[in-house]
């Protein structure tokens, strides 16, 4: 139903469920979260990305949740550490605990046609409503989902993927790789499930549509998010591994590129960021943190960088019931006053993220 005239519009959760990987999870397994100068601060947990997909639709987008919720089981036994937890070690670090404690699905209608939030102007801190996030606790971690994912759908048969997930789990890259997977496998299951006897759709009389639902879990307005961290910019750069330097000096790459993007930005320089270096192999490696690192006094000349775009993690291709999305976001979202660099590795070089406070 769409909001009465005057009336701020609505996101209307229907349904909260967990994502279970369809496999169990090899016992004791973990991933290495090495933190140069530990404590790691509660701020750097919440420090996340936000990927959300648009997609316009004939009308019959309520019935993909129960599918995206048995294709996101599949997908989570490939990459069993977005199902996992955090937990802190004794020397100071932290480790991600690969277990079936699962991610957090949702399901919501938003009272706005896809164009409507679309044009919105105050649209990056308005798709917080649609990728939900909740603080990761450092007291509790093991209580807390690493990743969200929301399933939205819009007055006009249109809907949204939001995702949200904590930078210490995935970078950009592993976000994107497990998001093309897991739309590979959502596609390969409904395609089987024309060819078998009893198919599972025959079961969908026993799931109420959203639009008959008559117990909503809660609604909001859609510009009740929080702004903290929304508006902060990224500029994303490519270099090769000499323009690190002898030794890999990927801080002074780092300064390199908040200086380079604080210029495009037109932003004030950072005096100090936060560094994540991704493994290169996520489901093996160590990711390395170090924060509050001085930019000051960090070789900044000499390094090569290229410019990159979001575009190039390749999300604009992650086609859904057919079709790819109409419209793709990406976003780092970083509160604070520190400047937040991702480095990646990327073929014989590095792709790297530089986000600037707001």
């Amino acid at each position: 139903m769409a909001a009465a005239a005057g009336a701020k519009p609505q996101v209307h959760i229907e349904s909260v469920q967990t994502g279970l990987p369809t496999r169990v999870v090899e016992p004791d397994r973990t991933r290495l979260i090495a933190v140069s100068a530990p404590p790691l601060p509660e701020s750097a947990l919440q420090r996340r990305l936000r990927a959300m997909l648009y997609y316009r639709a004939d009308g019959a987008a309520w019935e993909e949740g129960i599918w995206v919720k048995e294709s996101l089981g599949e997908a989570l036994c490939f990459f069993p550490e977005m199902a996992g937890r955090l937990r802190r070690r004794a020397d100071g670090s932290w480790e991600v605990k690969l277990n079936d404690a699962g991610v957090r699905f949702q399901q919501a209608t938003v009272e706005a046609s896809l164009d409507e939030f679309l044009a919105d102007k105050d649209l990056p801190r308005k798709e917080a409503a649609l990728a939900p996030w909740v603080d990761v606790s450092a007291e509790d971690p093991d209580m807390c989902s690493l990743l969200f994912m929301q399933l939205n759908r819009f007055q006009d048969g249109g809907y949204a993927v939001g995702v949200s997930c904590t930078a210490l789990l995935a970078d950009p890259r592993s976000l994107a790789r497990f998001l093309m997977e897991w739309a590979r496998i959502h596609a390969e299951m409904k395609e089987k499930n024309k060819t078998v006897l009893r198919p599972m759709m025959q079961y969908m009389a026993y799931f109420q549509r959203p639009e008959v639902c008559c117990r909503r879990i809660r609604s909001f307005p859609i510009d009740s998010a929080s702004a903290d961290g929304v508006h902060a910019r990224t500029v994303l750069f490519r270099a090769s591994a000499s323009a690190a330097g002898a030794g890999a000096d990927l801080r002074a790459l780092t300064a390199a590129c908040m200086d380079r993007a604080s210029e495009e930005l037109g932003a004030d320089r950072a005096s100090r960021f936060t560094l994540v270096v991704a493994p290169a192999d996520p489901a093996r490696g160590a990711t390395t943190v170090e924060t509050s690192v001085a930019a000051g006094g960090l070789k900044t000349t000499g390094h090569k960088l290229e410019a990159a775009e979001w575009s190039d993690l390749g999300l604009e291709e992650l086609t859904l019931r057919g079709a790819k999305p109409v419209h793709v976001s990406c976003r780092i979202v970083a509160g604070g006053e520190e400047g937040f660099v991702v480095v990646m590795p990327d073929g014989d070089g590095f792709l790297v993220t530089a986000t600037m406070p707001n």
